[in-house]
């Protein structure tokens, strides 16, 4: 009786085994109730998408459709992390804090409409795939990052002057050191942005292939079974990166568990 109040009532904390418990109940609840009202209906049920999920996975043509959509949103994500670094660290020195701004504000505009541009810019079309899916990220890389520099006390500053370090130094100490768990953090965070664009940008080339590809090809043909497989297909890698991401953070910075459980 206290278990059913406490999930009913607000502002109350569900940790461990209560709360795995209530998302597998939900989801099945959620899955079965889909199952029975969609038996008539365009969108496949359950039952028919766990059929496609199993027969694209153990398809000839998956894996190297997947490993491609993976070597593109990693390199993506690792040119974007970098060049968000340069940005947020140089935004420190005024004359760099005007291009910092700028790239903020970037986050506005549409790719829609810069899609011509990048294809003259670029060479081929996993070129244009690249630097879309970094343009698209990095705005948001650099916004997380500059939020967590200006959220710096000014006594860790002050700190660094007791102790005679110049600029340069408390750039070191502070702001790049002291700051590589959240870095680590915003880039678990905006993974989700870089996996989400995934589909979007393969579908400007499609001769590399990738799930985008795949996800196009069956929309095309109005394969909605497929089509929600390999969606199902996307979030479970999406969530199993997450995943790796959170617990590799962890295991590189130990004290951020203790944060964690405060």
């Amino acid at each position: 009786m206290e278990l059913l109040k406490n999930i009913f009532s607000p502002l109350t904390q569900i940790k461990g085994r209560t709360s795995i418990i209530l998302i597998v109940v939900e989801a099945f609840l959620a899955l079965l109730l889909w199952e029975i009202v969609g038996q008539n209906g365009l969108i496949p049920v359950p039952s028919k998408i766990l059929t496609s999920v199993v027969s694209i996975v153990t398809s000839a043509y998956f894996v190297d459709n997947l490993f491609s959509s993976l070597a593109l949103t990693f390199t993506g994500m690792g040119i974007s992390i970098v060049l968000a670094l340069l940005v947020s660290y140089l935004s420190l020195i005024p004359v760099f804090a005007p291009v910092a701004k700028f790239i903020v504000k970037c986050r506005y505009l549409t790719l829609t409409g810069l899609i011509f541009l990048f294809t003259l810019l670029t060479q081929d079309g996993h070129q244009l795939k690249l630097s879309l899916l970094i343009f698209g990220i990095v705005p948001f890389f650099v916004t997380s990052l500059l939020a967590i520099i200006e959220a710096i006390n000014v006594q860790e500053y002050e700190l660094c002057k007791t102790l005679r370090m110049n600029n340069w130094q408390t750039l070191w100490e502070v702001v790049i050191i002291g700051r590589l768990d959240q870095v680590f953090e915003v880039m678990r965070q905006n993974f989700a942005i870089a996996w989400m664009m995934i589909t979007m940008v393969e579908g400007l080339s499609m001769s590399e292939g990738g799930l985008g590809t795949m996800l196009i090809k069956s929309n095309k043909y109005i394969d909605l079974s497929t089509v929600f497989g390999i969606l199902v297909i996307i979030f479970a890698l999406g969530i199993f990166f997450d995943f790796l991401l959170r617990n590799l953070r962890h295991w590189l910075f130990p004290y951020t568990k203790i944060q964690v459980k405060k």
